[in-house]
């Protein structure tokens, strides 16, 4: 029997145990319903949402909020977010919803959503958009197409019901971003390789070289700085603050495989960076529940080795930036031949390449013309704060 609103009580996220229930209500809900679900390691999610661990509250906000069902039960959950560097950027008046969850039952996501907009216009806002977790540079987006497979690392999953929600609701979709998957089986190399001697001749002096692991922060440092840069003009574009990027990059040297990060130099000063991924998902689904330690025991932890070691085939390439001045020249064809030439004799057979804007012409028609296929479709949608309905 459907919900109705008197049956949800809505109650703002307080505490540190409030936000242990906050971070449950998935791996509650997941399990047994949606099988390609990959649980997230429950300290990572821990991390994102302490204001004491997560960078981005040095100019960003959340307020947090959990649906109870009549019994009590968390039926779901949802997070206003206020993002400073975007309004710093674009002085639009636009906040932010996500970490979005909830059963089966409009009641409950009306309920939520409620709470979150509310919450938002009382910050003095005037639009909304999400899914973002907490941010564009996070996991964001909302997956509208792909639920039969799993999503690659840090890439979102959800219900299909979702969609159906926000529109109802009054959302509509602002962007649409696919993943793209190349199997080294399926790519066009050939291609690819004239195409990048074709780029060498057109611009002397390129050279391609990998990530500098001894030099890691230096070298992380030069990244950011390359895609603030690079980014600045792309639609939903946030600066990411050095304390974000550092951040990052310590999370990120823990995975990250030398083969699988590049530069693109110009007469020996880097001019664009790609970075792909192992895709952990493969090692993080044999993770019960996202804990790597149960009852004391590294149980969590040596599955998540184990499976590192021999189940991650695949990786993802979630960031690549070319400096303004060299866009237009093709310089993007030396990373992804590098990428996907060294891939498969370090064990990487495949690679999504997520997210690809919609808008971007350009980079789709160069991803299908070596091989890539779409493989799944995500979507940011936005509302007005206008109405107080």
């Amino acid at each position: 029997m459907p919900t109705t609103a008197a049956d949800v009580t809505i109650r703002p996220v307080e505490g540190s145990r409030g936000r242990r229930r906050f971070i449950d209500v998935p791996y509650a809900f997941y399990p047994g319903r949606y099988p390609n679900w990959i649980p997230p390691l429950r300290r990572d999610v821990k991390a994102t949402l302490d204001p004491s661990e997560n960078a981005f509250f040095e100019h960003g906000d959340m307020q947090l909020f959990l649906a109870e069902d009549a019994s009590g039960a968390a039926v779901g959950r949802v997070a206003g977010i206020v993002n400073g560097m975007h309004l710093q950027t674009y002085e639009d008046a636009t906040g932010f919803f996500g970490f979005f969850e909830c059963v089966d039952d409009y009641a409950v996501a009306e309920a939520l959503l409620d709470a979150a907009t509310d919450w938002l216009r009382g910050q003095g806002l005037e639009r909304v958009r999400g899914p973002a977790n907490p941010s564009l540079n996070d996991t964001a987006g909302l997956l509208v197409d792909g639920f039969d497979r799993e999503p690659a690392i840090l890439m979102p999953y959800n219900p299909p019901y979702h969609e159906a929600f926000l529109g109802r609701y009054g959302f509509e979709r602002s962007m649409t971003m696919w993943a793209y998957y190349v199997h080294k089986k399926y790519c066009q190399f050939e291609r690819l390789e004239r195409g990048a001697e074709l780029v060498k001749r057109r611009t002397p002096g390129l050279s391609v070289r990998s990530i500098d692991l001894d030099r890691f922060e230096e070298e992380a440092r030069t990244i950011r700085e390359i895609y603030n840069d690079a980014w600045a003009e792309n639609w939903g574009f946030v600066p990411v603050t050095e304390a974000e990027f550092l951040q990052l990059a310590e999370e990120m040297e823990q995975i990250v495989e030398p083969e699988l990060v590049y530069f693109v130099e110009h007469e020996g000063r880097p001019v664009g960076f790609s970075i792909a991924l192992p895709n952990i998902n493969r090692a993080l689904r044999h993770v019960d529940d996202g804990r790597l330690f149960h009852y004391g025991l590294p149980s969590g932890l040596v599955t998540l080795l184990l499976r590192m070691t021999y189940g991650v085939y695949e990786c993802r390439m979630p960031l690549m930036g070319i400096r303004q001045a060299y866009q237009g020249k093709g310089l993007d064809s030396l990373l992804v031949l590098a990428t996907i030439q060294n891939g498969p004799p370090n064990g990487f057979d495949a690679c999504e390449m997520s997210w690809v804007l919609d808008s971007n012409d350009r980079l789709k028609n160069h991803v299908e013309s070596i091989g890539g296929v779409k493989d799944k479709e995500y979507a940011m949608f936005e509302t007005s704060l206008s109405s107080g309905e």
